[in-house]
């Protein structure tokens, strides 16, 4: 039998030589290198014919489906690379190992093995790559955030530092006073003088002896009660410097500058 199936290999291999198409010829050198597989399994285990063909014909179902797996997990890499990663390598086995059907088993097994390997690689370096463009995406997502609420606070300072009232270019003699010593105590430019005098216009007139007789607010501040104004000096009374003292001291505590008074002022009424 043995003498038989090598004498078939001749005569396989004669017709090879006489072929002149490529298909041909790796056909006939994949059958070659069946029967000289098939030739040592006969060598190495005795097997009958029966047995033999059977064997054989498990091994090519097992390559062939080795290789179609291969084939599928390689290409779907080649895929997800696209654009992201080098996969030449991985692409020049894939073509080999899709001529599988003109292929011996052996050289199936070995063209999957390095396809596997080459797959894992390029699936590692496009993970790669995908955290990179993630990471890229991600700080330009925030960056482009942060601009827009920069671009955000901007236009609502903006809108509230038009909507605020300018100092005066003619201050009264109370206010004068005030300017000077909002400047000197608490470090407020003209940009803030202008909303406190727009603030005790619309609450006293800066009218020193001002008092609502509803609330029984006050002098210049409108102070509830007025002697709380004692705190910064016994003529809270008739003197607007220690009326202005008590009430500079009351919108730095309770509305951090004479602007934010008078914002809380214009939402609510009061301040």
């Amino acid at each position: 039998m043995r003498d038989s199936i090598l004498a078939a290999g001749a005569i396989v291999t004669i017709g090879a030589l006489a072929g002149t198409g490529f298909v041909i010829q790796s056909a006939v050198t994949a059958q070659n290198e069946r029967i000289a597989e098939t030739a040592a399994l006969t060598n190495s285990r005795g097997l009958d014919a029966e047995h033999l063909q059977h064997a054989s014909t498990v091994l090519d179902a097992r390559a062939a489906q080795k290789a179609e797996i291969t084939l599928a997990d390689a290409s779907a890499a080649i895929a997800a690379a696209a654009g992201k990663t080098d996969a030449a390598a991985l692409e020049t086995t894939v073509a080999s190992l899709a001529q599988h059907d003109l292929l011996a088993p052996k050289r199936i097994f070995l063209l999957s093995e390095q396809a596997a390997e080459q797959a894992a690689a390029v699936k590692a370096a496009t993970a790669e790559a995908d955290r990179i463009a993630a990471e890229a995406a991600a700080a330009a997502a925030a960056e482009a955030a942060a601009a827009e609420a920069a671009a955000a606070e901007a236009a609502a300072s903006a809108s509230v530092g038009a909507s605020r009232p300018t100092a005066p270019s003619n201050p009264s003699e109370a206010q004068a006073i005030a300017r000077d010593m909002m400047a000197a105590n608490y470090g407020w430019g003209d940009d803030q003088f202008g909303c406190l005098v727009a603030l005790w216009n619309k609450e006293s007139g800066w009218n020193v002896n001002a008092y609502n007789s509803s609330s029984g607010a006050t002098g210049i501040p409108q102070a509830l009660p007025g002697n709380k104004m004692a705190s910064a000096g016994a003529d809270w009374q008739t003197n607007p410097a220690t009326q202005i003292a008590w009430g500079l001291g009351y919108i730095a505590n309770r509305h951090g500058s004479p602007c934010g008074a008078w914002e809380h002022s214009e939402s609510s009424g009061w301040y």
